[in-house]
């Protein structure tokens, strides 16, 4: 029997639907998405494997949805954000699955772009009774440790009233995403990408009493894909923090919700490891850019003429059926599924969604 409706999971449903991939052993991939056809294709993948989903914004994702022609780009990334969510909002349920509606990295000078989507949300709430996105993730991990735990005590405050739930990052998931963080110097000593399971212990003593919150916790893992490296995935830590939380607060097993951030390439027995410690989401973007992109690409080469003329001027044939951009877009749009499909099963979500 089904758990939960189709559509938007936000409050206590949110709740459940991470709950029951922890207890479950499984977790949700986290897609950043820029366009209708991004999403689309997110909620496509999502209805064929009969697994729930999650469906992010970085902020040049949600400017990118408003559109490059909104001159002031503060406003286009809230805009945007609000767009793109309305759109789910409107779609998801008739996909038939849950979608968990989340904003990825924003560091301290987007912190007014958090607030800015919290006023939204809080009219969103007052009008249909449940908020705008089901989470925001504040990324303060460069800044000292009280400023980061500060401010994202200051935000959970203002989310728990909407039952939302707030994502937070301790040590520095390595690469670059959308304008947060620096490429990656893989000559470089990276023990900052390790974070401490104090930190973590720290966080929860300080968060868990004003409302729900995630933690992406820094194993070595980074944005992007790179070719091995002195950067070695280490699970275990994710492990440890749990293990330190139960052991001082005398908690129920697996006490943090925890994110895996930069999945991308990552090796699979290093991803289900980290899904056993308590990871529930683990975000993936490079890879799913790359699939979309590479469907057009080859398209484009199958058919090169089509995007040079509009009549073959030899023949005589028209080729807007080719050069339709839907045609491309489409492709897109199927090889994105492909890479998906790939990671529901890495993730051992497929077939479970809780709409079922």
């Amino acid at each position: 029997m089904a758990q939960l409706k189709p559509g938007v999971v936000t409050g206590n449903d949110y709740l459940t639907l991470v709950a029951t991939a922890k207890t479950g052993g499984y977790a949700l991939p986290a897609v950043n998405v820029s366009s209708s056809s991004t999403i689309n294709a997110v909620l496509e993948a999502a209805a064929k494997n009969q697994a729930d989903v999650i469906i992010q914004l970085s902020n040049g994702g949600a400017q990118f949805y408003a559109g490059q022609g909104i001159k002031d780009g503060n406003k286009a990334k809230t805009l945007g954000a609000v767009a793109a969510a309305q759109h789910i909002h409107l779609l998801a349920e008739h996909y038939g699955v849950c979608v968990a509606l989340h904003t990825d990295h924003a560091n301290k000078s987007l912190i007014p772009w958090v607030d800015s989507l919290l006023e939204h949300g809080e009219v969103f709430y007052k009008q249909n009774g449940k908020p705008l996105f089901s989470s925001h993730m504040l990324d303060l991990s460069e800044e000292p440790m009280e400023f980061n735990l500060g401010e994202c005590a200051r935000v959970l405050k203002r989310m728990a009233k909407l039952g939302m739930s707030l994502e937070i990052e301790l040590g520095v998931t390595g690469g670059e995403e959308d304008g947060i963080g620096k490429e990656m110097d893989e000559s470089a000593d990276n023990s900052h990408l390790y974070t401490q399971p104090e930190d973590v212990l720290q966080a929860y003593e300080r968060l868990s009493s004003i409302g729900h919150f995630s933690v992406a916790a820094s194993f070595g893992n980074v944005h992007g894909v790179y070719k091995p490296g002195n950067v070695r995935l280490r699970p275990e830590i994710l492990k440890n923090s749990q293990a330190l939380i139960e052991q001082r607060h005398k908690t129920t097993t697996k006490p943090l919700n925890l994110v895996f951030h930069g999945g991308s390439g990552s090796e699979k027995d290093k991803i289900k490891d980290a899904v056993s410690y308590g990871v529930f989401k683990m975000n993936i973007d490079t890879d799913l850019q790359f699939a979309y992109s590479e469907a057009i690409g080859k398209f484009v080469t199958e058919n090169p003429k089509a995007f040079l003329y509009q009549v073959d001027p030899e023949t005589g044939k028209p080729y807007k059926k080719f050069y339709d951009p839907r045609k491309y877009l489409r492709s897109a749009e199927e090889n994105m599924v492909v890479r998906l499909n790939e990671a529901f099963e890495d993730l051992g979500s497929k077939g479970k969604s809780l709409t079922l």
